[in-house]
């Protein structure tokens, strides 16, 4: 291989990690700044007892938004879109977990487990739901 041709390869393999790191970045935070939005708009502390109709609400627009943080990142790498929101899962449940750890006994810990159970693999099923759309329109 020519020594030019190795620095364009290594550009394109730069630039392809950063825009790997950017595509989780940006599907996280569109599930983490959607559930900080939520609890802020309806003043429900998130470590808190909560009413029925509070937590679904809550699970769902996670649920939804998670979908659409693991849909996005997936959208953004252009490569291997599975990995990419499996990554955005991960940070979920790494910040769900820190969360849950240090919360309890100390509030409610539905919002926690909510998201280890139920966000976390929306986050994933958002970019299945990318990689689907792309094998059928091949």
């Amino acid at each position: 291989m020519q020594p030019d041709s190795q620095i364009a390869l290594s550009a394109r393999h730069g630039r392809s990690m950063a825009r790997s790191v950017l595509a989780v970045i940006v599907g996280y935070l569109i599930f983490a700044l959607s559930a900080f939005a939520f609890f802020q708009i309806t003043g429900q502390p998130p470590h808190q007892a909560a009413a029925m109709p509070v937590m679904l609400a809550s699970i769902t627009f996670g649920m939804v938004f998670a979908l659409l943080g693991g849909y996005v990142a997936a959208w953004l790498a252009r490569r291997r879109h599975l990995a990419h929101a499996i990554a955005v899962a991960a940070l979920l449940v790494l910040g769900a977990a820190i969360s849950l750890i240090s919360t309890l006994g100390k509030g409610a810990v539905w919002s926690q487990v909510a998201a280890l159970a139920l966000m976390a693999p929306a986050a994933v099923f958002g970019g299945w739901l990318r990689l689907r759309r792309l094998t059928d329109v091949r």
